[in-house]
Formats: structure tokens, C-alpha cells, sequence
């Protein structure tokens, strides 16, 4: 009973902070920093990003960084590729350590790489000087997450989100912090998973890009420079409420099945369903799909998912190899590949 009243302290006190960062009505467009929005994991990407309640190990840093504390082994390490919308290509390496008795810590880094882009400006609108510029997205986080008690573990994450874009970058600092319960009401395999992402002060644009030659009445003076202030932006702050459960067929069959119920600040609500088939916890297929009522259809850009992994014990290191897919409407498809380690 202690227990779950502790947790009941922790929804309450995520639950009390939802009308700050994640609105009503209309919110397209509303939050920056989009880099924090791309997923992380094949797993959770192949199930439809629904695996809030049933992530652990070291992809969980990205749904749910209380999933961290169920690392196995001492050390896990983790690099992926996704090969997203409009030819970008989306870099991520994390690598996670346990500390007996103080919890698991991990750095990750996500890159995105977006390629060359003509520079413009109001003289050369066009272009034509050929010069060019690579724009820059990294998130950099520190997590820690630990297990309260033998059914409910913590996370939080750090982030420091930096992007540059030619002569103008913007830096700022965001938080997600979760909360997963295991064995839920006694039932073995259920499972629910709460978590608050993108909470941080507002960003804002700066830098020498945003000088512009202005005229000045005077006809005796030289034109000046003026400093363009660009409007700050908030971060795309969500939260996130998820259930899972793992029906145990015989000791080679498991299905896990999860949902996730999204409310953030920066479009509609959305819903997400996934299903993992798992044969002796060593082969896996996956599917998802994620959808929003509110919006028409036209306007939402994702649906199906799936995917495959496989895990395999190489004298005590655990390697896992995973694989998803995402339907992007407009765009090619996304395709996500990820190499694992556990020690």
C-alpha cells in the first residue's frame, strides 16, 4: 500500500503540471525544436512508439528513461541509423552503466544530418553566389534512473539541444522524467508507464546572421547594422501516459501487447498502439500504428509501423540487432537499423 500511494504522489504531481506545458485547441506549429520529436530504437518505432509502459534497457532513454533501471548486465551500448523524411539522416549512440546500490547511468547523443543548403539573402535571393551551408542538430543527454522498489523505478533525463543554421544557432536545456510500475495490481506481465518530456525554458534564435544593413535618414551618416531579435520558441513539451501487458504462452511464446495516450503543446492529442511477438526471447516481430482523431488525415503524417530483432548470446555479450519501418505520408518510408551491446 506504501507503495502505490508513493506513486499515486508522483501521477499527481505530473498530472497537476500537464496544463502548463501541453495546451488545448489549436497547437500546429506551436513548439520548436522538432530534432527532440524524432524517435530513438527500432523496437519502439517498429510497435508504433507505444512502448512508454514496456520499454527497458538502454532504448528506453527515448520513451521512457525510468525503463533505464531494468539494464541488463553492467554496461549496455547502443548505436542506431534512421533514414528519415526528406533524405535526413538521424545518427544516435548512447551507452548506459550500472552502479550497484546508486542506480544506472547513461550519455547519448542524437545528430541529424540535413546536408548542404544554398545561402540566401535579400541581396542574392536566389542564391547564385553558390555558397552553402551544412545546418547542425545535436541533442546531448545524461540519464539516471533507478528502481525505488522491486516494482517501481525513475528516470530523468537531461538534455542540452543545440542547433545551428548557418550564422544563427540556438542552444537550450530540456528534462524528461518518467515513472514505470511493474506488476501492476498483482498481475504479472501488466504494467503502466507515465512520463513528462521536453520541459525546459524557451529557446531563442541569435548570432551575427542576424544583422541586417539598414538606411538611416541622416544622408551624412553610413548605413548601420541592426540586430533582428527573433522570437523565442518553446520546446515540444508532451505527456505521455501508457499501460502494457506480456501474456506468457509457454516458456517460448510472448506477446507483449502496449498503448500510449499523448497530450503535448504543439499539435493534437495523439494515440498509439504496438504488439511484440517474441519466440524464446531471441526472435521478434513487431507492429504499431499511431494516429490522431482530431486531425484529418490528410494532415497526419504517420500510420502503419513495423519491424523485426534478434538477439544473440556471443559468450556472455548479448548482441541485438533490430529493424523498423514507419509510413511517412508524402515521403518515402522511414527505416530504422540498430546494433546493441550488453556485457
Amino acid at each position: 500500500m506504501k507503495n502505490i500511494f508513493r506513486l499515486l504522489i508522483i501521477v499527481l504531481a505530473l498530472l497537476l503540471t500537464l496544463d502548463v506545458y501541453a495546451g488545448g485547441g489549436n497547437r500546429t506549429g506551436t513548439g520548436g525544436a522538432a530534432q527532440l520529436l524524432i524517435p530513438v530504437g527500432p523496437r519502439g518505432i517498429a510497435m508504433g512508439e507505444a512502448n512508454l509502459a514496456v520499454a527497458n534497457g538502454i532504448e528506453s532513454i527515448f520513451w521512457n528513461p525510468a525503463g533505464l533501471a531494468n539494464l541488463q548486465g553492467s554496461t549496455s551500448v547502443m548505436f542506431s541509423h534512421m533514414s528519415y523524411i526528406a533524405d535526413i539522416g538521424v545518427e544516435y549512440g548512447a551507452v548506459a552503466t550500472n552502479f550497484e546500490g546508486f542506480g544506472v547511468l547513461s550519455l547519448s547523443l542524437k545528430s541529424l544530418s540535413i546536408g548542404e543548403i544554398l545561402v540566401t539573402t535579400t541581396t542574392d535571393p536566389d542564391g547564385l553566389s553558390g555558397a552553402k551551408f551544412s545546418p547542425q542538430m545535436l541533442t546531448a543527454g545524461l540519464t539516471y534512473s533507478r528502481q525505488l522498489t522491486e516494482r517501481i523505478s525513475v528516470g530523468l533525463t537531461a538534455n542540452l539541444i543545440t542547433e545551428t543554421l548557418g550564422d544563427v544557432s540556438s542552444s537550450g536545456l530540456g528534462f524528461n522524467v518518467g515513472v514505470l510500475y511493474n506488476t501492476l495490481a498483482d498481475i504479472n506481465g501488466l504494467s503502466i508507464g507515465i512520463a513528462m518530456k521536453n520541459i525546459g525554458p524557451q529557446m531563442q534564435y541569435g548570432g551575427s546572421g542576424m544583422l541586417v544593413l539598414s538606411d538611416v535618414a541622416d544622408q551624412n551618416r553610413s548605413p548601420q547594422y541592426t540586430t533582428i531579435q527573433a522570437a523565442k520558441f518553446d520546446l515540444p513539451s508532451s505527456f505521455e501516459l501508457g499501460v502494457g501487458y506480456k501474456a506468457m504462452f509457454d516458456e517460448d511464446n510472448a506477446l507483449q501487447l502496449a498503448g500510449v495516450f499523448m497530450n503535448n503543446n504543439f499539435s493534437e492529442d495523439e494515440y498509439k498502439l504496438g504488439a511484440e511477438y517474441g519466440f524464446n526471447n531471441q526472435f521478434f516481430a513487431r507492429l504499431g500504428y499511431q494516429f490522431s482523431p482530431n486531425l484529418e488525415s490528410d494532415n497526419y503524417l504517420y500510420g502503419l509501423t513495423a519491424g523485426a530483432g534478434v538477439n544473440v548470446d556471443l559468450n556472455g555479450v548479448m548482441l541485438r540487432v533490430d529493424y523498423a519501418y514507419r509510413y511517412a505520408q508524402y515521403f518515402d518510408g522511414n527505416h530504422v537499423f540498430a546494433l546493441s551491446l550488453g556485457f
